[in-house]
């Protein structure tokens, strides 16, 4: 389980107006919430958020919010919203971790290995699913799952069920989903030769003889 700090502000003012004078002041607003606790506002710095995020899977990754009260909290981020075209953070969620109590993540699949199947046969590695979800303990929270596709020949495929899970983890999604499979190399099509057809035969150019020339000229 990897474990961040950040530092956040408790705040009286809500809505759109305080969230962007908040903005305005480099701050970001924040809500917390969790089991028998009502929403707390909170604000954020922006730096110090901006450069927590460049370094850890928020998905994944407690944080440990400290309060200006000296206590600290142990969260999970469920959602960052982003200003639709810029980088820009808006608004993040935390939700508080309670010793013994399961949480719902969902986490990163990462494959290893160049399949045999890629290596002798020119197959292509797909990857069908990226994450999974599971039940979890929060001390116990995965960063991520390996899977070994070494082997994998053409045709063939990984499931969830072939992930290797630690103690206390449980699998939510369908254990016979595929994850990933070596597709046979895919064939550029050719474009279609246009063929002559035969008994078809060429336009008729038809000229006047010189005999018929004169005649016109003559009926003049």
């Amino acid at each position: 389980m990897a474990i961040a700090n950040l530092t956040a502000t408790p705040r009286s003012e809500t809505g759109k107006g305080a969230a962007r004078k908040l903005r305005a002041e480099r701050r970001i607003p924040a809500v917390i919430y969790g089991h028998h606790r009502q929403p707390q506002a909170l604000s954020l710095d922006g730096r110090e958020l901006d450069k927590l995020l460049d370094r850890i899977a928020a998905e994944t990754t407690v944080v440990e919010l400290a309060l200006p009260s000296g206590s600290a909290t142990r969260t999970l981020i469920r959602e960052i919203q982003r200003h639709p075209f810029r980088r820009e953070v808006l608004h993040v969620d935390f939700q508080e971790l309670v010793a013994g109590e399961r949480i719902t993540v969902d986490i990163p699949i990462v494959l290893i290995g160049n399949p045999n199947g890629v290596r002798n046969e020119g197959g292509v590695l797909d990857q069908v699913m990226r994450q999974v979800s599971v039940d979890v303990d929060p001390a116990s929270i995965p960063n991520h799952f390996d899977l070994d596709v070494t082997n994998l020949e053409l045709n063939e495929s990984l499931h969830v069920s072939d992930l290797k899970l630690p103690e206390g983890v449980r699998i939510l999604d369908d254990v016979s989903a595929t994850v990933c499979v070596v597709s046979p190399p895919r064939v550029a099509e050719e474009a279609p030769v246009v063929e002559a057809v035969e008994g078809i035969a060429e336009p008729e150019l038809i000229r006047k003889t010189k005999a018929e020339e004169g005649e016109g000229e003559a009926g003049k």
